[in-house]
């Protein structure tokens, strides 16, 4: 396998990306930041919820991945010469070693502990010995693998109610559930009737598979799919939908119910207890690296 170092301006990279893909027959590119670690570097992520501080990098190197070194030849050929003059640059042509690259990206995955016993797992590791409550999910399209600080949060959260001797909620909301892992846990801590909903397609079919997985019973679907009053309303998204679904979320926490939100910064908080203070009063329950727990319940 040959690696193709390309170095463009920012105007270039979505083009030669797609060009490099649908005619070069690259099998892969990937783009990052040529100025990394230096004086020019510039961020392109802000918190959630704000605008970026810039939409692209300046200038950014791409790595095209190439069956032979013949392909890789031609395509640095012939992109060169039509963009060279335009600040294209060809930085290197490499031979890649063969490599195990399944079982390396596995190694980037690792058990996550929530509490001594309670675990996520993904499935090429075995669950630690003190672990009794196992939620084995592998990384994929739908958010939440037990990585984020947010999830971590949220299913700690459940267990310590549980423990509390306050679990086993008739009735749960998962609102936003990705891959369904807050669910999964609601589940494992005695949760026995569960909604879990998300926009997204992809995360209705994944929190579907997983279910299965565990052999746990979820309704899984769209927003629409959720209706009534609920004893326990998780909600791990980011601050701005959080604060624009305060009235949906509230009201479908139940008298006695307990709403939990996550996805939100320290920075935000106030602006969401101001926002969901109609209905009850937010407390923070859980920092984590700087992401903020947010929890409160409704009156009876």
């Amino acid at each position: 396998m040959i690696e193709l170092v390309l170095r463009a301006p920012q105007e270039l990279v979505e083009p030669l990306s797609d060009r490099l893909v649908d005619e070069l027959d690259a099998l892969s590119v990937s783009v990052a930041d040529a100025d990394a670690d230096t004086a020019d570097e510039r961020p392109l992520f802000g918190e959630p919820g704000l605008a970026p501080p810039a939409p692209a990098w300046r200038r950014s190197t791409l790595r095209a991945l190439f069956d032979d070194e013949a392909g890789a030849d031609r395509a640095a050929a012939w992109l060169v010469a039509r963009h060279g003059a335009e600040g294209l640059a060809l930085v290197a042509l490499e031979p890649l070693a063969d490599d195990d690259w399944v079982r390396r990206t596995q190694a980037q995955f690792a058990p996550v502990e929530i509490t001594p016993d309670f675990w996520v797992v993904p499935s090429w590791h075995e669950p630690p010995a003190s672990a009794r409550r196992v939620i084995r999910l592998d990384p994929g399209l739908a958010f939440g693998t037990g990585t984020h600080p947010t999830t971590r949060m949220c299913l700690r959260w459940i267990a310590a109610e549980e423990a509390a001797g306050r679990g086993g909620w008739p009735r749960v909301l998962d609102y936003g559930c990705g891959s369904g892992i807050l669910a999964l846990g609601a589940a494992l801590h005695g949760a026995t009737d569960i909604d879990a909903v998300d926009i997204d397609p992809a995360a209705v079919a994944a929190a579907q598979a997983n279910a299965a997985h565990h052999g746990l019973r979820l309704r899984v679907g769209l927003p629409e799919l959720a209706f009534g009053a609920y004893d326990l309303v998780l909600a791990n998204i980011l601050a701005r939908p959080l604060e624009l679904l305060a009235p949906l979320l509230a009201a479908h926490t139940g008298p006695g119910g307990a709403l939990v939100l996550a996805g939100l910064l320290d920075a935000q908080v106030a602006t969401l207890q101001a926002a969901y203070a109609p209905w009850l009063t937010l407390q923070v329950a859980d920092r984590d690296e700087g992401w903020v727990l947010l929890a409160g319940r409704r009156a009876v």
